[in-house]
């Protein structure tokens, strides 16, 4: 991939501008980390693991996980961190705030990720897309558990019989048969259900009745 640098002067300062998204940079160096995510290239490594990233300070944030050194602790609940951002983001599930707020619907999110995926929920955006099918998602972590369907991977597994699911929430409402919860409530009569497949066809009778 071929690049050059389209310099120009913007109320008299020098700015280099990116020729593939015309996205326009101050500095230099600033401007030539961004041509890596076009690139694809990966110029830092780790030297334990050997995972790659565009920029240093990525990796140096990817190296305090193998570190295990936890030094932000959570005063509330004692659960520890490695990096001071994540303490933060977790004493969110204590004190419930959620200062990311959508300005189409004014609806509120403890962090910044959720709040960009549920935007999209607005402009029907859907970024990923699935390289085997084509299908697009509106979330990373959606394209992810749809890949599991074409290559079959069951990563999810219940503790007590080891039967394996494909996605997390599948074993959460497996569980149910073991313990005898029933996590799925109908709205119309109130009664119970361990499976959401059964809270379905109890829904079908009411339709069916109406």
């Amino acid at each position: 991939m071929n690049f050059h640098n389209d310099i120009k002067k913007e109320k008299g300062n020098i700015l280099y501008q990116c020729d593939i998204c015309k996205k326009s940079f101050s500095y230099k160096c600033n401007f030539t980390t961004h041509k890596l995510i076009h690139t694809g290239e990966k110029p830092h490594h780790c030297d334990i693991c050997g995972k790659s990233f565009c920029r240093n300070d990525e990796l140096t944030v990817h190296r305090s996980i193998h570190a295990k050194e936890k030094r932000y602790v959570c005063d509330i609940c004692g659960k520890s961190f490695s990096i001071c951002f994540n303490l933060t983001r977790h004493k969110r599930v204590h004190t419930g705030e959620k200062p990311y707020h959508c300005d189409v619907c004014d609806k509120s999110f403890s962090v910044n990720s959720a709040l960009g995926k549920h935007k999209r929920t607005h402009t029907g955006e859907r970024p990923y897309q699935c390289n085997i099918c084509g299908k697009s998602f509106s979330g990373s972590s959606n394209l992810t558990t749809h890949k599991l369907i074409h290559t079959g991977e069951k990563p999810y597994h219940c503790d007590i019989c080891g039967k394996s699911f494909s996605q997390a929430g599948q074993v959460t409402s497996h569980k149910c048969i073991h313990t005898g919860e029933k996590l799925f409530h109908c709205g119309v009569c109130g009664n119970s259900f361990a499976e959401k497949c059964h809270l379905k066809r109890h829904i079908s009778v009411h339709r069916d009745s109406s």
